[in-house]
């Protein structure tokens, strides 16, 4: 029978429930566990072999194939954790959206950077407790905000279809309409993409692309797209307006959006 030791360095055992074994030998854990059994087992013989000394834990979640509670006797990299999963399905995953949970919070790593293009500045030292999470590509998705005052639409999440979603079709399924379009400033829409920790600013002329005279532009997931009423001057301007609404969803948006909150550009 393998035993799993707690945290607190304690095991559960059948009869005699909790012992606290951290601190012990083999040796004298064996001594410990035969006198409580004799309470309830006339002479009885125990013995015990340690299998893994790892005591770090890992979390692995998403499209692994062998995700779960992962075990390690030393502290491990980014890389080395992912391969305690087995491996990534690529096909499945969602590596823009991939993260690594720390207390509560996400930090900034470029997922796509480290395993399609080898980039090992993302292979970060993980800390015991640390959450890896690899989505599925179905859950991929785009946040749309803004509009004018009295504007219907009042957006949010915009899910990916095929792993394929352009601006138009973001704004048109959040309900920006014509009178949208005639009443915010649809010339200056604002994209906010997260790589790891680091973004991009985009300044997209949406008018141009309804009116043919520009290409689609093809949204990326965890994109935040931003259309400003009309009349505002600066991206300042539009940024105080916006950071009401990304901290509304700060959950599940890219660790360079919840961190840096989009330093003005």
């Amino acid at each position: 029978m393998g035993l799993l030791v707690d945290n607190d360095g304690s095991v559960q055992l059948p009869l005699i429930g909790r012992v606290v074994i951290a601190g012990q030998t083999t040796e004298q854990v064996q001594v410990l566990v035969e006198q409580q059994l004799a309470t309830y087992v006339k002479e009885p013989k125990v013995t015990v072999q340690l299998l893994f000394a790892g005591n770090i834990r890992y979390y692995l979640l998403g499209v692994f194939t062998n995700p779960g509670l992962k075990f390690s006797d030393r502290p491990l990299g980014l890389l080395e954790a992912l391969s305690l999963g087995g491996s990534v399905d690529l096909e499945k995953a969602s590596l823009r959206t991939a993260y690594v949970a720390r207390k509560g919070k996400k930090l900034p790593v470029d997922f796509r950077g480290l395993i399609l293009n080898g980039d090992l500045r993302q292979n970060i030292r993980l800390k015991p407790g640390d959450v890896v999470v690899v989505p599925d590509h179905q859950t991929e998705q785009a946040f749309v905000f803004g509009g004018f005052a009295q504007s219907v639409p009042q957006g949010g999440a915009v899910s990916f279809i095929h792993g394929r979603l352009d601006l138009l079709q973001a704004l048109a399924r959040v309900g920006f309409g014509q009178t949208e379009r005639y009443q915010s400033d649809l010339s200056d829409v604002r994209v906010i993409r997260s790589e790891g920790d680091h973004g991009e600013l985009f300044v997209v002329d949406a008018n141009a692309i309804m009116n043919g005279e520009a290409a689609p532009f093809e949204l990326a997931p965890g994109d935040v797209v931003f259309v400003s009423p009309t009349g505002f001057a600066s991206w300042n301007q539009a940024l105080g307006m916006l950071l009401p609404s990304l901290q509304t969803v700060a959950g599940i948006l890219e660790p360079f959006v919840q961190i840096k909150y989009l330093s003005s550009k």
